[in-house]
């Protein structure tokens, strides 16, 4: 498993290796040990699976407030998306900033979003599905969200499907964020 640093703090990508033959491969998406060793301390808790039947879906920017925020490991299982996180943490020296990758079935690669960050996705081939991993349960009085396109992101689609929620999110720069960049280093 190779585990990279992104231009974001503690967001990792990960590339899991795969073992093949002619019926097929094996990849161990998730090491306890291996992720420590990077400086990754996550216990995952549940697992969440997303399917979005168009291309151009975005769901996000969103994230979960203390005392409920979440790590998450994101990796697409079918089709392809483009994954981003943005650091939420008021104080940051990167604070606002973003990156996005491409994580695909067939690239295999995952996206580690640690607290403290806002987490969206756009599919880039329709009936795609992303399945990731969190440290907390999901808790509706800790959910939120942050208008998908008030950050200047290139999400690598045309028009975009978008949930009620997602349409209704506070821009970035009207909305107060939970998180400290003192509270998640």
């Amino acid at each position: 498993m190779q585990i990279e640093k992104t231009k974001l703090p503690d967001v990792l990508l990960v590339t899991p290796r795969r073992f093949g033959d002619d019926r097929g491969w094996f990849s161990e998406t998730w090491n306890h040990a291996a992720f420590a060793e990077a400086g990754c301390k996550a216990d995952f808790v549940q697992d969440n699976h997303s399917f979005s039947s168009s291309a151009g879906t975005v769901r996000g920017l969103h994230y979960q407030a203390p005392p409920h925020a979440q790590d998450k490991l994101v990796r697409c299982t079918k089709g392809e998306i483009f994954d981003v996180a943005v650091d939420a943490r008021v104080g940051s020296p990167t604070y606002g900033q973003w990156i996005g990758v491409r994580l695909s079935a067939q690239n295999g690669q995952q996206l580690f979003v640690p607290k403290g960050f806002l987490h969206g996705f756009a599919t880039l081939a329709p009936n795609s599905e992303v399945q990731y991993k969190v440290t907390d349960i999901y808790a509706p009085d800790c959910d939120g969200s942050v208008r998908w396109d008030s950050l200047g992101i290139d999400w690598k689609i045309g028009e975009a499907a978008l949930s009620a929620k997602d349409a209704a999110a506070p821009r970035f720069n009207d909305w107060q964020s939970p998180f400290s960049w003192e509270s998640y280093r």
